[in-house]
């Protein structure tokens, strides 16, 4: 399976440890979303813009670790998107972005 990641988890970012039994497919870039900064990371939503990131090939076990650290809470939910590679999760975030930027 595939995963879109946007943020903290993209090569050499913060949580980018989490990929590491993860295959780098390649670069992707997402129209029909915004990014907004949540603090320490970055929070995708459906909007006017184009969020830019990477696409990795991960087995089941990554995907139930990044599950564990991106949906609890409720902050983001996972969405399958479309993408060169063929099908990826994407975590989109959950809560209100008023006020963000």
């Amino acid at each position: 399976m595939r995963i879109f990641v946007y943020g903290s988890l993209r090569h050499k970012q913060g949580n980018s440890h989490w990929m590491t039994n993860a295959q780098l497919l390649g670069d992707f870039s997402i129209d029909n979303y915004q990014l907004y900064s949540l603090g320490h990371y970055p929070g995708a939503v459906p909007g006017n813009g184009t969020v830019h990131g990477e696409v990795y090939r991960i087995d089941n076990a990554t995907l139930a670790e990044l599950d564990a650290l991106r949906t609890r809470g409720g902050e983001y939910a996972r969405q399958l998107i479309q993408t060169p590679y063929g099908s990826a999760w994407m975590y989109v975030y959950q809560r209100p972005v008023d006020g963000l930027s």
